[in-house]
């Protein structure tokens, strides 16, 4: 039976900060509806401390954020926008129209086409998570989506040159510094100045989370997602300090997100716990770090292989690191998480910010039944029927009205009994009080 050495602190409030939070969204969404561009304005300026007549960046704003960066920078972007695209590019390979002639004289396809208008929040109030800016427009264009905006909220008061940069040589069409509730709300309902989109993508904090699921319907969404979660699964194989680093290396995106240790050795949980301990005292960021792990950090001991499955899969995470003899099994064994990373050589940093896999995963157990945002996300699957023959109608058609006499539905009934009757040349009994049109009868 699986042991708790450490256990997260706070479970029992997450309810009442839910509250509060879904509270909040829901007044500040219905301001924005009814006051559009001015309720932006006034939440900019309360949360971002920005005021602008047109939040929208000009070409020169754009160019002069790109100007400032080191070609080694820009390189960078480049490299990382380039695995992105490519494997983005793998996936879409897979997805295919197609058309099948099920019953002789009977077609059947389906068509795969992209939303038309994609709004993407990139996070950067904290950190100028540039990465963000790859994960969405890049896959978004290319899954073909014609219009692709984006906003990032300002970086300390001003613009933040390496997320305008990583915008704009993504693909953006228009990119707006807005952050937050006030950034989502105007993208899904629109306003005076920002034409509104059809799908809404890009982690954010649980305020953009939840209006995100607020606005859900109203327009499409990637998924709802929660706080950044990781997960090392481990054994004797690897020690605590490259467990320890792995944690807080995501411990670091926010207070509450999550670090959990699974592992089948007692030794490597305890040496894992005081080499988080250590790393605490130098870790830049260890303000940040300390309250996740203090408040939601846990390390799970297990029994064997199969019980660290078990667990990992009762959590379902968003990212599961596996660091065991034996990856593979995992990989084969596995079925709820967000991300895989298999073995001591790769991390979830690699996957956050270069590797070319989508970092926009599925948080808070979403990952029993979503992956992440992928190409295929943008793309709708549309079918489409055709008939070629009489003789096919016809045939279709008197299982048809059979069926739709066994529901009730006499106008659907009608619909098919019109088909045989002048496809098919039999004189089929009419639905319900349907009278014979003389141009029809046979």
């Amino acid at each position: 039976m699986a042991i708790w050495l450490k256990r997260g602190a706070l479970a029992d409030q997450k309810a009442e900060i839910d509250r509060k939070v879904r509270e909040t969204v829901e007044v500040t969404l219905a301001d924005i509806e009814k006051r559009g561009d001015a309720a932006v304005r006034e939440l900019s300026i309360k949360f971002d401390g920005l005021d602008r007549e047109s939040y929208r960046l000009t070409q020169a704003e754009i160019d002069q954020c790109m100007d400032s960066l080191t070609k080694q920078d820009l390189h960078d972007i480049e490299f990382a926008q380039a695995q992105v695209r490519n494997f983005a590019q793998i996936q879409r390979a897979t997805i295919l129209d197609t058309e099948q002639e099920t019953l002789p004289g009977v077609i059947l396809g389906h068509k795969t086409i992209p939303v038309q208008n994609a709004g993407c929040y990139v996070p950067g109030g904290k950190y100028p998570l540039l990465a963000s800016a790859h994960m969405s427009v890049v896959t978004a264009k290319v899954a073909g989506v014609p219009r692709v905006i984006t906003c990032a909220p300002p970086f300390e008061g001003k613009l933040a040159p390496a997320i305008v940069a990583a915008q704009a040589m993504a693909g953006a069409d228009e990119i707006y510094v807005l952050g937050g509730i006030q950034a989502v709300g105007a993208m899904a309902l629109g306003t005076d100045s920002i034409r509104p989109v059809d799908m809404l993508v890009g982690p954010g904090n649980a305020f953009v989370a939840e209006a995100k699921r607020q606005l859900f319907g109203r327009v499409g969404i990637d998924l709802f997602a929660g706080p950044t979660e990781t997960m090392v699964i481990a054994d004797e194989t690897v020690d605590g300090e490259i467990c320890a680093t792995d944690l807080l290396g995501q411990a670091e995106h926010g207070p509450d997100s999550p670090a959990i240790l699974i592992t089948t050795s007692r030794k490597l949980a305890e040496d894992t716990m005081r080499e988080v301990d250590r790393l605490l005292e130098i870790l830049p960021t260890a303000g940040i770090a300390r309250i996740a792990w203090e408040n939601w950090g846990e390390v799970i001991l297990c029994e064997d292989d199969e019980e660290m499955a078990r667990v990992s899969d009762e959590i379902a995470n968003e990212h599961v690191q596996v660091m065991t003899r034996d990856p593979d099994w995992f990989l084969n064994r596995l079925v709820n998480y967000g991300a895989l990373f298999l073995g001591p050589r790769t991390n979830v940093a690699y996957g956050d910010k270069v590797i070319g896999t989508n970092h926009t995963l599925p948080t808070r157990k979403a990952g029993r039944y979503t992956g992440g945002l992928w190409v295929g996300k943008f793309l709708k699957t549309h079918t489409y029927q055709r008939i070629l023959t009489d003789e096919a109608s016809a045939l279709v058609g008197e299982y048809c009205s059979r069926l739709c006499a066994l529901e009730g539905f006499a106008g659907h009934g009608e619909q098919a009994n019109l088909r045989v009757r002048r496809y098919g040349g039999r004189n089929v009994p009419y639905a319900g009080a349907v009278e014979p049109s003389p141009a029809t009868a046979v």
